[in-house]
């Protein structure tokens, strides 16, 4: 059961993880010619959770691009960060609650608090 439970939060984590280094990486190349905003494709995401997969990284389509080609939009990857931020640290106080039930049930199990 542990296992399971810690494997899930691991999966969705990891692709938190990968969705801030793209938005990162669409920061840094902000001013690059050229440059195409890329993304963690969500809607597959969790298809792949189930198998264990790497997460999909595809093109942003439907930007606006500058004369130069590029198309980040620095206001929508400032956004994007914030939603990761949030995402990693409610699934972070999950995970702790979650631990902390089976700490407490393993304590009450044993007699000891």
């Amino acid at each position: 059961m542990l296992e399971h439970l810690a494997a899930s939060y691991e999966s969705y984590m990891t692709r938190i993880a990968a969705r801030q280094q793209v938005v990162s990486s669409n920061i840094a190349n902000a001013d690059t010619p050229g440059y195409k905003t890329k993304d963690v494709d969500f809607a597959s995401e969790f298809a792949l959770q189930m198998n264990g997969g790497k997460p999909n990284v595809i093109e942003v389509s439907g930007l606006a691009s500058k004369n130069d080609g590029n198309n980040v939009n620095l206001d929508r990857e400032a956004r994007l960060l914030a939603e990761n931020d949030l995402k990693f640290n409610i699934a972070s106080k999950l995970a702790h609650g979650d631990l902390q039930t089976i700490k407490n049930a393993i304590d009450s199990g044993t007699g000891t608090s």
